[in-house]
């Protein structure tokens, strides 16, 4: 199931990204960025109480808490930096360096997560890498 959801998060990161491209037109990217937040938080909360999850709050820990808002402020921090990148510059040039987040995510996870790191993942990486450089040149 997780593969079925990774899909459609990749088909609505992509919906994502041209529908900002078209919206953000005329719209300081900093606005345009505190407006799509809100409509995330709307949703995240409407799914909670769908689920009826809300009980769970009282239950999380501090680490959990520190963790979950450093996530939170490094999610602000690339969305303001990725409306501000796709207002100035081409999408199909922005979207490709942004998507090199998946060579430091893995970088990252082996270092400070210790997951394995196979010669796959190695080609991988590289292969990302050099495609993003290919079309960004």
């Amino acid at each position: 199931m997780w593969l079925v959801y990774a899909l459609l998060s990749a088909i609505f990161a992509a919906l994502t990204s041209i529908l900002a491209k078209v919206g953000i037109d005329g719209v300081n990217s900093n606005l345009a960025t505190a407006i799509r937040t809100v409509v995330v938080v709307m949703m995240a909360w409407l799914m909670v109480l769908i689920t009826h999850s809300q009980g769970g709050i009282s239950e999380i820990g501090r680490k959990s808490w520190l963790f979950l808002v450093l996530s939170g402020l490094a999610t602000g921090v690339s969305w303001l930096c990725y409306y501000k990148a796709i207002q100035l510059g081409s999408i199909s040039k922005v979207v490709p360096i942004d998507k090199l987040s998946v060579v430091i995510t893995l970088v990252l996870a082996f270092i400070f997560l210790h997951e394995e790191f196979t010669v796959k993942s190695v080609i991988g990486c590289i292969l990302i890498a050099a495609g993003t450089l290919l079309m960004v040149l």
